[in-house]
This record gives C-alpha cells, structure tokens and sequence, in this order.
C-alpha cells in the first residue's frame, strides 16, 4: 500500500468509528489497538525493560479508553453537545498509544520517565478522573464549554512538550529587578483562581478552584513568574506574568503566602530561573495527564514552582514534582512554613 495512502485510510476509518456511535464498536476499536500495538513492541523493542514498559502504557492508555466510554461516552445524560464532545474525544484517544510509539521512537536519548514516573499514573487516578468528568458533564458546568474547547483547540499548536520552543522571554530588566530583591528574605508563592480556559478544564482532573501557582521575589508581585501560556505575546513556558491576566472571569481571586528564605537560597532560584531562560523550555502540557517531563526545562506552573523550591532546600513536603497540584503547594504545608499575607478578589477592586 502506498505510504500516503495510510494516513487516507486511517481518517476515513476514525470517521466511521465517529458516526458509528456504536459503544461496543469504540471498546473492540481499544482493545484491537492495544493488541497490535503491544505485538508491535513486543516484536520491535530490544530489551525486556523496553518491551515491558511501553506495553504497560499501552494497557493504561486501554484502561482509561475503556472507562472513559463506559463512564462518559454512554452516558444518558450527555445532552447533544456533550455527546459529540465526548465522541470527538473518545475518537482521538485511539490516536493515543501511536503516539506513545512516536514518542518512544524519536526520543531515545531524551528526558524519558523511569518505569516508577510511569506508574504515578494509576487506575485509581485514571477512575478518579473519568468520575470527575462525567460529574461535569451530568451537572452542565461550563469548563467543557464550547468557548472553553475552541480556546484550547486554537491555542494547542502553540505548544510542544518535546522540545523547547521559549528562549529568552525573560529579560535583562527582569532579573535586575529580581536581583534587587535579594534584602527581603522572603518569596512569595502565588495560588491563582484566574478563569482562563486552560484553567477552568484543569480543575476538571484537580477537582480544585485555584488551578495556577506562581513565584514571586517581592511581595507587590513586580516580580512574579512561571510557567505559562504566554498570553499569545510569548510562546508557552517559562514567562513573566502581570496580574491584570489573572483577571478573567467574575470570581477570579489570588492568594499571596511568603515563605523566609536566605539571601543565598533566593539567588540560587533567580539563577536557576536565568539558566532556564538561557537554555529554553516549553510548557508541560502532556505532564498535566501522564505525570513526567520529557526534558528538564519542560513543565507545568506547579511542577515549576515545586523544583525551584526544592533546588533551593525550600521544599518543606516530598512528592514527585510531575504530581504536584497548585493547591498542595499550600495544603501540604503540614509544618506551617507559609506565612499568609493577602487575597486579592478581583470583583471587589
């Protein structure tokens, strides 16, 4: 068959699996593709590790396929919009483990996850999730709004989680002003409620409110940064933020905690925070489901947060920085080493 011809076929066939609508015809479609997937690496891969690993994938990814149509997809409830929805994506999660071969294939001597980063994503987490969607779904809340997932669509050629596409957004201005910060012995950590869209859809899987987190070296925020969309100025990564952002829909709030730090200790992030901007990155968007970064300078806002903390000897809780959620930042501060210092409330200004 003649190469250009397959991805043709393949369109045609997600086609049909679409209109099909058929819930045992998705399963059989799940379960078939883990089958030659997993013969496929059996087959192709060299080692017994290689072959065990990728094939575990293969089997998480069919789990949460299958739970996803028994949970989501036939659900009675859906309404027309969320049946479509939910049928465009329980669609293109027959994509998933080519992609997982794709990744596997092209990045064999990149920042790849150990067996133990994989399994971080548990049944348990994958059941959690699925609940948590057909909750969202049932109730008619708007984070699977239609503005919600057209923003997203629009915006997800934006990003890449496998190379650094962000290089230098921070500037000279920035860092001396960073620098300058060095007499008060504090950072400020920033735990937003902010509305974007990429936000409303990540409180989905967080079950949370405040869906972003931030670090500042001045407790007026002149300072703060993290990992970002980039507003559409800057590409998706590491970027410096201004509050007026933050701001996006009714109810958006922040809360400002400091944390006492020595002069050392805060240079030490700074710095961190130069070489990052020096060498590049990109924002973790895959790293919000499957928990791991396939290079060290691609994250999300909390697993930033979290590594910087932790490079410094800051972190005051252990947990692997692929899985933090911008509320353990402050929930998991079991020894009281955050100080509150203030909420803004955006409606109320």
């Amino acid at each position: 068959m003649h190469t250009n011809m397959v991805p043709l076929i393949g369109g045609i066939a997600l086609l049909a699996l679409f209109f099909a609508n058929n819930f045992v015809l998705f399963n059989l479609t799940y379960v078939f593709t883990f089958l030659a997937m997993t013969l496929y690496a059996v087959l192709k891969k060299k080692t017994i590790k290689s072959k065990i690993l990728v094939s575990g994938i293969y089997g998480m990814i069919m789990v949460f396929q299958v739970v996803y149509n028994s949970l989501v997809m036939s659900s009675e409830k859906n309404g027309l919009f969320g049946s479509i929805t939910s049928r465009i994506v329980g669609t293109l999660f027959v994509l998933a483990p080519f992609f997982v071969n794709r990744i596997f294939s092209k990045n064999k001597k990149g920042y790849l996850p150990s067996v133990q980063d994989i399994t971080v994503f548990t049944f348990n987490e994958m059941i959690e999730n699925i609940h948590t969607i057909k909750k969202i779904v049932e109730k008619g809340q708007t984070s699977l709004s239609k503005e919600n997932i057209d923003e997203l669509l629009k915006d997800m050629p934006r990003h890449d989680s496998f190379r650094y596409i962000n290089k230098g957004s921070l500037t000279d201005e920035y860092f001396e002003a960073a620098y300058q910060t060095l007499d008060d012995e504090h950072i400020y950590l920033v735990i937003s409620n902010t509305g974007s869209p990429a936000g409303e859809i990540i409180s989905m899987f967080t079950g949370k409110q405040y869906n972003h987190a931030s670090l500042s070296f001045d407790r007026t925020l002149k300072t703060i940064v993290s990992y970002n969309g980039g507003e559409r100025i800057y590409p998706p990564g590491l970027n410096r933020e201004m509050i007026q952002y933050f701001n996006k829909k009714e109810d958006a709030s922040i809360i400002v905690y400091s944390l006492l730090v020595s002069p050392e200790q805060k240079q030490k992030i700074i710095d961190t925070i130069h070489e990052i901007n020096k060498q590049g990155n990109a924002y973790n968007v895959l790293g919000l489901v499957f928990k791991f970064s396939f290079k060290p300078n691609i994250m999300f806002c909390s697993q930033f947060v979290y590594r910087m903390l932790k490079d410094a000897g800051l972190h005051y809780f252990e947990k692997k920085d692929g899985q933090i959620k911008p509320t353990d930042l402050i929930e998991l501060d079991y020894h009281r080493k955050l100080n509150y210092e203030y909420k803004i409330q955006f409606n109320e200004m």
